[in-house]
């Protein structure tokens, strides 16, 4: 495994975007940061992460095997990866749809995957992970961080889960580029957070009550309310509502 550590960067992903630029890094290298000082989240949302701590690492692939229509089976594939390395920690980690890791109702791990596309295939792909392992305290914005630390109630060795990490990672990858779609389909529907029964969730028109029907391999959410509506949304155009508690 090629690993290049930097002690602090402004993000793991563009450093190796950068990097990339300037030469052909080989597949799988991947860059940590002890310190990230501008990681990001989806849609540009900030990621916290107090240095030394937690892992904060971007992995290179080359998936020209894969259609752009299809795009969404890495990130599968990377999700799969998280919650098999995670699940020799914990119970009850699962994937929501399209980008987190969780640990029951809180957020444990975050996905950002940037692409380029050569004609209807992907040249290449940045995936960055934060994964939140040793951290005490949260003090940003989102609103329900969780570490493993304050799972387990234990510091968690950040060399071994790193190598653990990468090996998950890399053998979905493997089984990604052996054309196994829909054994990782299949998989990531079982394991999405909240994947049996109806929830509410929230699009432009209002809330409304949904089961997850699959997740297609372009990205899409497939959903059905109880009266039996097929509804399909992409990143952004609706989100998991938190559940009532009766008072």
């Amino acid at each position: 495994m090629n690993i290049i550590r930097l002690e602090q960067t402004l993000s793991t992903n563009l450093f190796l975007k950068e990097l990339s630029e300037k030469q052909t890094p080989e597949e799988g290298t991947l860059v940590l940061a002890e310190n990230q000082t501008a990681g990001r989240g989806q849609s540009g949302n900030e990621w916290e992460s107090e240095p030394n701590k937690n892992i904060t690492c971007s992995i290179l692939f080359y998936p020209s095997f894969l259609d752009v229509a299809r795009n969404f089976l890495l990130s599968k594939a990377v999700a799969l990866g998280i919650k098999e390395t995670l699940d020799a920690y914990m119970d009850c980690v699962s994937i929501k749809w399209p980008n987190d890791i969780y640990f029951e109702d809180k957020k444990i791990a975050g996905i950002l995957i940037e692409n380029n596309i050569i004609g209807k295939k992907l040249s290449q792909s940045i995936v960055g992970i934060g994964l939140n392992v040793n951290q005490d305290v949260f003090s940003g914005k989102a609103p329900n961080p969780v570490s493993m630390k304050q799972i387990l109630d234990v510091a968690v060795d950040k060399e071994i889960l790193l190598r653990e990490l990468s090996d998950k990672i890399n053998g979905r990858y493997e089984q990604l580029k052996s054309g196994e779609y829909e054994s990782i389909n299949e998989e990531y529907r079982k394991s999405l957070y909240r994947s049996e029964g109806f929830y509410p969730y929230q699009d432009k028109d209002g809330q409304f009550e949904a089961e997850i029907v699959r997740v297609a391999d372009d990205g899409l959410l497939c959903l059905i309310t109880p009266d039996g509506e097929n509804r399909q949304y992409y990143f952004k155009e609706v989100s998991q509502q938190e559940l009532r508690t009766k008072s």
